[in-house]
C-alpha cells in the first residue's frame, strides 16, 4: 500500500520489509530518536538547498542532504512513514529521494482582522513545517487592526490595536514576540513574511495618523456586506469591526507619508531577517489610479532600499515595481483577464508569482454549506477535493513553472478567532497547498485526488496523536488502518 507520505515525494520505492522502531510514546518521540541515531551526512552533493535522500533498511536509517534544511525536511518524512500495529512502532524500508518543485511553499495567517497570540503562531509554524512549507506570512495590519510595535510610532498600536472583527478583544506582536516568533521560524527552517498593507486597507492606520488618510470611499459594496454581516459602517476617528474593503487609502499628497513609511518598513525589515517584505497592494478601490500607482510604485521602493525583495497583490502588477519583485495572485483557478493581466504584467518586467488562488487554498472558505465558520465568496464552499484538485502552472495562460516563486495558502480571520478555528480551518486543505507547492505537477504518479484522499485519511492518526483539531472532511477515510499491515 501507498505510504502515508504528504506532500508526496519525488521519487519512493519500497525495499520490502520493515524497520522496528524500539521503545514506545509517541510517533514524534519515536522519530527523534530514529533521527539522533540515524547515519547522515548533511554536506553531500546535488541534494539542492531543500533535496535529500532517506534511506530505511532493517539495519536503521540512512539521511543525505546538502544542507541543514534538506535533512530536517527529510526528517519530516521519516516521521510520516512511522506506522504501528499490534506489536509497536514500525517503518516500512523504502529509498527515497526528494526535491520541492517550487523554492517558496507558504502560509499566510491574517492577524489584523483577529488578532492571534505568538503561541498561536508559533504552533501554526511547527505544524505548517511538517507539510515542508517554509515560509510564514503575516498580515499584520489592515482596517481592523495594526499588530505590530514600532518603536518610532508606539501611537500606531496606541490607537490601532485594540479591537478585531464583532468588537472582540484585539492585541499586537511586543518586539520580543516578534523574535520568538521569528526564533520558532528558523528552527523549523522557516522565513517570516511580515506584511503592512497599503495603500488601502489603511483605516486602523489612520486612527493615530488621520492626516495621512483620505476620507473613506463608502461604495455599495461595504454597504450591502454591512447589512449581511451586521456592524457600523465605517467612521473617521473609530475602531473599524464590520467586515467591509476597499474604502479605506492613504493619500498620496500628505507631507508624512513617505516618512512614515520608511519608519514602520524599515523597522519590519529589521525585525524578520528573511528576503521579503509584503506591501498588500490589495483592493484600494477608494485610491485614484494614479495614487494607487505612485503609492505602491514609493512603498515597493522604501522596501527595496531596506534589502529586501518587495512582495505585494496582484492589483500591483500595474504599478512600477522594482526589478524582481514578487506579485501573489488572489484571483480565482478560472482567472479574470483582469487579474491575470497584472500578474503577467510584473512577470514580463522581471518578476514572478506567488499563487494563492481563493477558490483552492483561500484556508477561510467554508468545508461545506454547513460550516459553522468561514465565508464563501470565492465560488462559494471550498471541499478538500477542490483543494487539491489543480496545478499552479495551469492557473494563468502563459505562466509556467520559471516564472513561479511558489504557493501560499492563505487564512483570513473574519470569522476565525481563536486556534482552535485556525487549526480547524486549516487541516487538512493546508496540505493540498503544501502538495502542490512542493510534489510533481498535477498527474504524475501519486499526484491525484484519489491517492491523496487516502494518504491523507491515514495522517489523521498521527494528527490527533499531535493534537491538531482538524476538520474530520467525510470527503476522507479518517480510520483506516496501519498502512502496511500486510507487511
Amino acid at each position: 500500500m501507498t505510504p502515508a507520505l504528504v506532500p508526496w515525494p519525488t521519487s519512493v520505492t519500497l525495499t520490502g520489509g520493515a524497520l522496528r522502531a524500539e521503545g514506545a510514546g509517541t510517533r514524534s518521540a519515536v522519530a527523534a530518536t530514529l533521527a539522533r541515531d540515524a547515519s547522515r551526512d548533511t554536506s553531500a552533493t546535488g541534494y539542492g538547498a531543500e533535496g535529500y535522500a532517506l534511506r530505511v533498511d532493517g539495519d536503521g536509517v540512512v539521511i543525505e542532504s546538502s544542507t541543514a534544511a534538506g535533512a530536517f525536511y527529510a526528517e519530516q518524512t521519516l516521521e510520516q512513514l512511522i506506522d504501528r500495529d499490534d506489536d509497536g512502532f514500525f517503518l516500512p524500508c523504502a529509498d527515497i529521494r526528494d526535491e520541492p518543485r517550487f523554492a517558496y511553499r507558504g502560509v499566510m495567517l491574517d492577524v489584523a482582522r483577529h488578532f492571534h497570540s505568538a503561541s498561536t503562531v508559533i504552533s501554526l509554524i511547527g505544524r505548517a513545517a511538517a507539510l515542508k512549507l517554509n515560509a510564514l506570512h503575516l498580515h499584520l495590519t489592515d482596517d481592523q487592526g495594526w499588530r505590530v510595535e514600532i518603536a518610532s510610532h508606539p501611537e500606531l498600536t496606541e490607537r490601532g490595536s485594540s479591537s478585531s472583527t464583532g468588537g472582540d478583544p484585539g492585541g499586537f506582536y511586543t518586539r520580543d514576540d516578534v523574535r520568538l516568533i521569528v526564533e520558532a521560524a528558523e528552527r523549523h527552517h522557516m522565513i517570516v513574511v511580515p506584511e503592512i498593507d497599503v495603500p488601502g486597507h489603511t483605516h486602523a492606520l489612520g486612527l493615530s495618523h488621520p492626516d495621512l488618510v483620505a476620507d473613506s470611499v463608502i461604495g455599495e459594496e461595504v454597504v450591502s456586506v454591512t447589512a449581511e454581516y451586521g456592524g457600523e459602517l465605517p467612521r473617521a476617528g473609530a475602531p473599524y469591526t464590520g467586515l467591509g474593503v476597499g474604502f479605506s487609502s492613504l493619500r498620496a499628497d500628505a507631507a508624512g507619508t513617505e516618512a512614515l513609511l520608511r519608519d514602520v518598513f524599515g523597522e519590519v525589515a529589521a525585525m524578520t531577517p528573511g528576503p521579503y517584505v509584503h506591501l498588500g497592494g490589495d483592493e484600494a478601490l477608494g485610491t485614484s489610479t494614479d495614487d494607487y500607482r505612485a503609492l505602491v510604485a514609493l512603498a515597493s521602493r522604501i522596501v527595496a532600499e531596506t534589502g529586501k525583495t518587495p512582495v505585494a497583490w496582484h492589483e500591483a502588477g500595474d504599478a512600477d515595481l522594482p526589478d524582481g519583485s514578487v506579485v501573489q495572485f488572489w484571483g480565482l483557478l478560472d482567472p479574470d483577464p483582469e487579474h491575470a493581466r497584472r500578474v503577467i504584467r510584473a512577470v514580463s518586467r522581471g518578476g514572478q508569482v506567488v499563487l494563492s488562488p481563493a477558490d483552492a487554498i483561500y484556508l477561510d472558505m467554508k468545508y461545506d454549506a454547513s460550516s459553522p465558520m468561514g465565508l464563501t465568496w470565492a465560488n462559494g464552499p471550498t471541499s478538500v477535493e477542490r483543494s487539491y484538485a489543480w496545478d499552479p502552472a495551469d492557473v494563468i495562460a502563459g505562466i509556467t513553472d520559471e516564472h513561479i516563486l511558489g504557493v501560499e495558502a492563505a487564512m483570513w480571520t473574519e470569522t476565525i478567532a481563536d486556534a482552535a478555528a485556525v487549526e480547524a480551518m486549516a487541516f487538512p486543505r493546508i496540505a493540498s497547498a503544501a502538495e502542490a507547492a512542493w510534489s510533481r505537477p498535477l498527474g504524475s504518479p501519486q499526484r491525484d485526488w484519489a491517492s491523496f484522499r487516502a494518504r491523507v485519511g491515514r495522517r489523521g492518526p498521527a494528527w490527533r496523536e499531535a493534537g491538531i483539531r482538524f476538520h474530520a472532511s467525510p470527503e476522507i477515510d479518517w480510520d483506516q488502518d496501519s498502512s502496511y499491515n500486510q507487511l
